[in-house]
């Protein structure tokens, strides 16, 4: 019979498809412990653990890899992502649970988990990064068995995660400065297939370690073609840049809750058309108006109704700027869009940082920059000698 969580009528609906809930590493780290403690008091094998998470859901979890020692006793459970992308899907998370000396429960992190390296994460630099509700979690989970078991709470909880090293490689922790595994994570212990609300959150905590390290300007870019250009076509170093997706607008909104003094984003002509139109979400679902937008700056600069047309019916950015090129209008062109993208980034911020832009095309290279662009990358230049 297939074991039954509790999550088999979660899920939700994305493009019309039914997609699955799963639970966070989080909710295995506490279940695992909450299991291996019952077992190190009661002397015997326990299958099943009941769990109950943050966002109030109760589950019911398989116990795996039981293992028994003279005064230890691990075990896993296994992560379930659902339908989500999630690297970690599959992988066991272990807790060892031994009695201590010291009152209360100690978490400590073992293999594949990863280590904090610098400030401005939820933990100290040199402990395991392992978050602040996971950690609530575990030590809830087991101060109940020792109220229900009458037994003193004094319990150190090693959390690891075999396997761990590799994925981590897959994840944001190697820019974030945790080294050696991945992180316990969570704060509602359900996982929401295709979260946008996850990885707006690492971006956040990405800035927040940053703004930790003194960082008052941000370096950024959309995904790999500005880091990219970046590096090969304005000679600057990437190890201090960072990327939003397409999150524009809530990286403006966190810059401006962290205290940020500006930004520069250096990005691909095809993402920041949108942001020329006010489009802060530059996600193809979210807005797809590249066309248009491009013709009607085209039109600002001098373009004739037929070259307009033409636009109109491209396909991409690149497409559009080879009819500008041939016609002679790129620079106008640009000359139209750059303080209108430079307007809304400021109009999304209220003015209380500096935005500028530096634009490129894949085929073409750099395209142009926002009035105060320069001025920002003397920052950045002056930080890499």
């Amino acid at each position: 019979m297939e074991h039954r969580t509790g999550l088999e009528d979660r899920y939700v609906l994305k493009n019309n498809k039914r997609l699955r809930c799963g639970y966070t590493t989080g909710t295995c780290a506490a279940a695992a412990a909450k299991a291996a403690a019952f077992m190190l008091f009661l002397k015997k094998d326990i299958r099943e653990i009941e769990l109950t998470v943050p966002e109030g859901t109760c589950l019911h979890l398989a116990v795996e890899e039981i293992c028994r020692e003279p005064e230890a006793v691990s075990c896993a459970v296994r992560k379930d992502g659902g339908d989500d992308p999630d690297v970690t899907h599959g992988l066991l998370i272990f807790a060892r649970v031994r009695k201590s000396d010291a009152d209360g429960v100690q978490i400590s992190g073992g293999r594949g988990v990863g280590i904090v390296t610098k400030k401005g994460l939820w933990q100290p630099v040199g402990e395991a990064a392992i978050n602040r509700v996971p950690r609530e979690m575990i030590t809830r989970a087991v101060e109940e068995v020792c109220e229900e078991l009458e037994q003193p709470c004094r319990i150190a909880v090693e959390i690891s995660a075999p396997g761990g090293e590799e994925i981590a490689q897959r994840t944001f922790n190697p820019r974030l400065g945790i080294e050696g595994g991945i992180s316990i994570l969570g704060t509602s212990g359900i996982v929401v297939p295709m979260s946008e609300e996850a990885l707006i959150a690492s971006i956040r905590l990405e800035m927040e370690m940053k703004r930790a390290a003194g960082r008052e300007y941000l370096l950024i870019t959309p995904g790999n073609y500005g880091e990219d250009f970046l590096r090969e076509g304005m000679k600057i170093d990437t190890s201090d840049s960072m990327k939003c997706s397409n999150y524009v607008g809530e990286t403006l909104d966190s810059a401006v809750a962290l205290g940020f003094r500006g930004i520069l984003f250096v990005a691909h002509i095809g993402k920041f058309i949108k942001v020329s139109g006010g489009i802060m979400n530059t996600h193809s679902r979210s807005a797809d108006c590249r066309a248009e937008l491009m013709a009607a700056q085209a039109l600002r600069a001098g373009a004739d109704p037929e070259t307009v047309r033409r636009i109109l019916d491209t396909i991409t950015t690149e497409e559009a700027l080879d009819i500008l090129k041939d016609k002679n209008l790129a620079a106008q062109t640009m000359r139209e869009i750059l303080p209108r993208i430079r307007y809304y980034l400021q109009h999304r911020c209220g003015g209380a940082l500096k935005t500028e832009a530096v634009l490129f095309s894949n085929q073409h290279g750099y395209l142009g920059e926002t009035e105060g662009a320069q001025e920002l990358l003397r920052q950045f230049r002056a930080a890499d000698r």
